[in-house]
């Protein structure tokens, strides 16, 4: 028997339509049950009532959208269906460039940067039928697990507005579990979908390494060529983010004169078939027990089902050397924005690194100053840590695991990010440190599914990361789709009708 915070997610009556999931709004329409003018309506009308005290949509392209809802319209009138998410209205993460509206990703300097084209995401959506109306809140440069900035300042979590929704992809959870949008989009090198996704109580897939095009996803004059960073959506239910991911994915341009993208099925139809590891602490990254408690009773549930579970199975890999290659591939990887004058103060920073300074720290000034020769050496270790996750999943289908060591925390905007301390179980812990959960599956390019797992004691939500073998994706989404149809799926905040 489920207990009571795990079937909280279970609704004997359908959802009202604001909540319901892109594929359902989209055959809504497709049945003319609804119209899109009529859907765009309802969301810019619950973008007056609850954006005020959530600020998740900070970009409205209303006009345009009006345009794009009406053809929609007349377009099914007359027989024409542009594509599975025909007429559907929805939202993407600041950082995408959409022709016409600003892509600041928060940066003071770039409040008048308007892009001229779309990302290559946004033209597929669009190619899709969605009709796309705002954009949701980033923090600074992507660069946190909280979503304010100073050009359009701070989100909030609609289930404890007191509290953050996560970041970088905050205001897209945020929008989403408020029932403001029908689908999102997002970006993810240190859990920027899935720690929203956690926070909101919402659906995020994180996928594997360079199957979706970021290009029109980056600062203006860069090339959007990261290593591990990717594209992602966000969504209300599973099923959406196995389409969404299907729309998107895909070589870009160039690759594809060559190259083409097959992801494999789900090899599981129940959940009793699937071999499940479970890895629910760790102390590189001490977990809170409320969020603890709900993995594990997603992982009962599933053993209950007669899944194969098992509380010991592990990689052959050392997790705390596995977070300290995460860290310096991260932060080499993102010292490119740094200015010459920055990169200056951080040569110097390293000159004087003591051996007590916080470990994120220094490892953060180690990396942002490292020689090339030494970045080759950690990402060798990468590799070799791949090879290690890749046997593994020979004998395991998913790993469950934590994607933050607590639910959402209160918002805490003071000093650097590895200066602000989240409480675990009675203890502080810098916000940082939970980067470990992040970069477990991240570093080694493998996918991971967040799917929600039930409330805390003190009703915030929790999302259990759902990792699997690289080009997995279809098997993480499909054992989330599992325990979205037998354990429990997305349920709206309260106060949001």
């Amino acid at each position: 028997m489920l207990d009571s915070a795990a079937t909280r997610t279970e609704t004997a009556m359908p959802l009202p339509i604001a909540f319901r999931s892109a594929r359902d709004l989209a055959a809504l329409i497709r049945r003319g049950r609804t119209t899109s003018v009529e859907l765009l309506g309802l969301y810019f009308d619950r973008l007056a009532r609850f954006n005020p005290k959530l600020n998740a949509i900070i970009v409205v392209d209303r006009d345009r959208a009006r345009r794009r809802a009406r053809a929609a319209d007349k377009a099914l009138a007359r027989g024409e269906i542009w594509g599975p998410l025909h007429g559907v209205p929805m939202t993407i993460k600041e950082s995408f460039d959409v022709a016409g509206l600003p892509s600041t990703w928060g940066i003071p300097s770039l409040k008048d940067n308007i892009a001229a084209k779309n990302a290559v995401v946004v033209d597929r959506l669009l190619d899709a039928g969605a009709v796309l109306f705002g954009k949701t809140n980033v923090p600074l440069l992507l660069s946190d697990w909280q979503s304010f900035n100073a050009v359009y300042g701070t989100t909030n979590n609609p289930w404890d507005v007191a509290r953050i929704p996560g970041g970088s992809s905050g205001g897209s959870a945020a929008a989403l579990a408020a029932g403001l949008t029908g689908l999102d989009y997002g970006s993810d090198i240190g859990a920027s979908i899935r720690n929203p996704a956690h926070y909101c109580g919402v659906y995020g897939h994180k996928p594997t390494f360079d199957i979706v095009p970021l290009r029109g996803h980056a600062l203006p004059g860069k090339l959007p060529k990261m290593d591990i960073a990717v594209a992602g959506p966000l969504a209300r239910s599973a099923a959406d983010l196995e389409l969404a991911l299907k729309l998107t994915a895909g070589p870009d341009e160039i690759e594809a004169a060559g190259l083409r993208l097959a992801l494999k099925p789900c090899p599981r139809k129940r959940l009793r078939d699937f071999r499940v590891a479970v890895m629910l602490d760790h102390p590189t990254a001490e977990v809170d027990r409320a969020v603890q408690d709900r993995i594990a009773a997603v992982a009962a549930f599933a053993a209950k089902k007669g899944a194969r579970v098992s509380d010991r199975a592990r990689p052959a890999i050392d997790p705390h050397e596995a977070h300290r290659v995460y860290v310096m591939l991260l932060r080499a990887e993102t010292s490119s924005s740094l200015d010459e004058t920055a990169f200056a103060r951080q040569l110097e920073a390293a000159r004087t690194l003591k051996p007590g300074d916080e470990q994120y720290y220094r490892w953060l000034v180690e990396a942002n100053t490292l020689y090339h020769r030494d970045w080759l050496a950690f990402n060798e270790e990468r590799h070799r840590m791949r090879l290690a996750w890749a046997d593994f999943f020979r004998a395991w289908d998913v790993l469950l695991c934590p994607t933050a060591t607590t639910a959402a925390f209160p918002h805490n905007q003071n000093g650097e990010r590895w200066e602000r301390m989240i409480d675990v179980n009675g203890k502080p812990q810098p916000t940082t440190t939970q980067l470990f959960w992040a970069g477990f599956p991240n570093m080694a390019y493998l996918p991971s599914t967040i799917a929600p797992a039930g409330l805390t004691p003190t009703g915030l939500p929790v999302g259990v990361q759902i990792v699997g073998p690289q080009y997995g994706d279809l098997t993480t989404i499909g054992f989330a789709t599992l325990l979205e149809r037998e354990f429990g799926g997305f349920a709206p905040p309260p106060g949001y009708d």
